[in-house]
């Protein structure tokens, strides 16, 4: 995942080699860190950081050759925050891939399903487990900056009326005890994350296999029919727009942003001339990559 463009140059003048492969929000044994594994392979070399601001900032800085983040939740909707970011900061999505989330409570070893009174986690974690909860008023809830993390917690404090909610491989990584799985109200739970990199670190793929995915982000004048003007040229073209978020300008009260995922590749002749068309419609334009989609990640059944 080696070398990458951004301050390239070393102490001896030549290529500057990242000290991880990727990094991802969250701690050790975080869903984050299963999706930089599916990305990158099993011997990918990780850094945790507590935030998503934390991990741009250690792409951007060359420390990383990328950054692996969630974008959107089947049930919980978009990570605005990373969205925001994709925004603001001038990094390129070069993958993605999709998880299926299952959650597990996780213990200490001397920890048992009924003797559990608190339960910890990040908060999302904790809305997508309501019925384990309902069936146990006796059992608090606790929300925590990260899943993995509430396990780390959880371990630190030794207490066995704690326990965790997370992914029930992040147990192997504390030493913890899995004391149940399947938690989550609604099986269909799959968690979509991007690869990102340094601005025009790496080219498109040309070989990819499946479906290609563009993503972009344009701004508008504010004035009545502008965001339809902006949709137009794909309709046109029969281009299939596969997400459409907006998201505010700050700065500008009440003007927003709107990323776009598009199927298709900016060298497609379609996709090519409606971003031409675009440009002129538009205050700013800006494509932050074309990858290869990972369409098959709702069908695949990921032990994470």
């Amino acid at each position: 995942m080696g070398v990458i463009s951004a301050n390239p140059i070393g102490e001896a003048g030549g290529p500057r080699r990242a000290a991880f492969d990727a990094a991802f929000q969250g701690a050790a044994g975080a869903f984050s860190e299963s999706a930089a594994i599916a990305l990158l392979g099993v011997g990918v070399s990780t850094l945790p950081c507590p935030r998503f601001e934390d991990v741009f900032d250690a792409v951007a800085s060359g420390k990383v050759a990328c950054g692996i983040v969630p974008v959107e939740n089947t049930l919980a909707g978009t990570v605005h925050p990373v969205i925001d970011l994709l925004v603001a900061r001038d990094l390129s999505i070069v993958g993605e891939t999709v998880l299926r989330i299952s959650h597990a409570l996780i213990g200490t070893t001397e920890a048992t399903l009924d003797g559990v009174r608190r339960v910890l986690s990040h908060p999302v974690a904790l809305q997508q487990c309501t019925s384990f909860f309902a069936g146990r008023p006796d059992v608090e809830a606790v929300p925590v900056f990260d899943t993995a993390g509430a396990v780390d917690m959880v371990m630190r404090s030794g207490d066995p009326a704690d326990a965790a909610i997370a992914g029930a491989h992040s147990a192997a990584v504390y030493g913890a005890r899995v004391l149940a799985t399947g938690l989550e109200d609604d099986a269909a739970n799959f968690t979509r994350f991007v690869r990102v990199v340094p601005r025009f670190a790496e080219p498109i793929p040309a070989d990819a296999a499946g479906t290609v995915k563009t993503t972009l982000v344009f701004t508008v004048a504010n004035r009545p029919g502008a965001l339809l003007d902006c949709l137009r040229p794909f309709a046109d073209r029969g281009i299939d727009l596969a997400k459409l978020e907006s998201r505010p300008l700050r700065g500008s009260p009440f003007e927003y942003a709107f990323l776009v995922d598009l199927v298709g590749d900016t060298t497609d002749t379609d996709v090519g001339a409606a971003l031409a068309e675009l440009a002129v419609l538009t205050r700013t334009v800006r494509v932050l990559g074309s990858y290869e989609s990972d369409s098959a990640g709702v069908t695949r059944d990921a032990a994470c």
